[in-house]
């Protein structure tokens, strides 16, 4: 039986996106610099923010 994920985790995932989504922003902004479309380097930062919270919550 796998356990539901309380309330605590929950709230847990805010932070954890938002530290997520600064990494990748840093990455996003230097693309975009070097002449990358800011809407490819937007859905980039978007999937690699969600990609490293659903592996945080797997580990």
């Amino acid at each position: 039986m796998t356990p539901t994920p309380g309330p605590e985790s929950r709230y847990a995932l805010v932070p954890q996106l938002a530290v997520a989504c600064l990494g990748a922003g840093v990455v996003t902004s230097l693309a975009v610099a070097q002449g990358q479309s800011p809407m490819t380097a937007l859905s980039i930062t978007v999937f690699s923010a969600i990609a490293a919270v659903a592996v945080g919550q797997v580990l």
